[in-house]
């Protein structure tokens, strides 16, 4: 017996629509002056969600925190420094294919205590602007990326 093939109405399931938007943050971790001035880039592990990609270390703000200190708590997490967390840069929203929404704070970090230790990614490495955009990064970083090389950031 022949099935009817039934046309979809064009909205999506509501499992999908409603996907909370994840609030988080990021550091860019700056050293050096002019166009020897460096920032941090990490790249995460392969079992990691987008494994291989760079990134900008933070993560998730946590019910009760304001982003700077949601910032400094990962960045300890991720790196063991106390950092005193500077202006916000910019904040970026990106929507993913899934339905998923995520909306990042970029904050700038120019002073932290310790030395870094490397705790949850598979590389860490110290990048000029202008060689940001050779590196594989999550696509809601990547506008910032073309932005800081382009100097249109910093």
């Amino acid at each position: 017996m022949k099935r009817q093939i039934r046309k979809l109405n064009g909205t999506r399931s509501a499992a999908v629509q409603a996907k909370p938007l994840r609030h988080v943050v990021a550091a860019l971790i700056l050293r050096g002056e002019g166009q020897q001035r460096e920032v941090l880039i990490c790249q995460r592990r392969a079992d990691q969600p987008m494994g291989h990609k760079w990134e900008f270390p933070g993560g998730k703000i946590e019910p009760g925190e304001t982003p700077e200190e949601a910032l400094a708590r990962e960045l300890n997490e991720e790196l063991a420094i106390d950092a005193k967390i500077g202006e916000k840069l910019t904040t970026v929203r990106h929507n993913y294919r899934n339905g998923a929404a995520i909306e990042i704070q970029f904050f700038i970090v120019t002073e932290f205590t310790s030395d870094l230790v490397n705790r949850i990614f598979q590389d860490m490495v110290w990048c000029t602007f202008d060689r940001l955009p050779a590196y594989d990064f999550l696509t809601a970083d990547l506008a910032l990326i073309q932005d800081l090389a382009d100097g249109k950031l910093l």
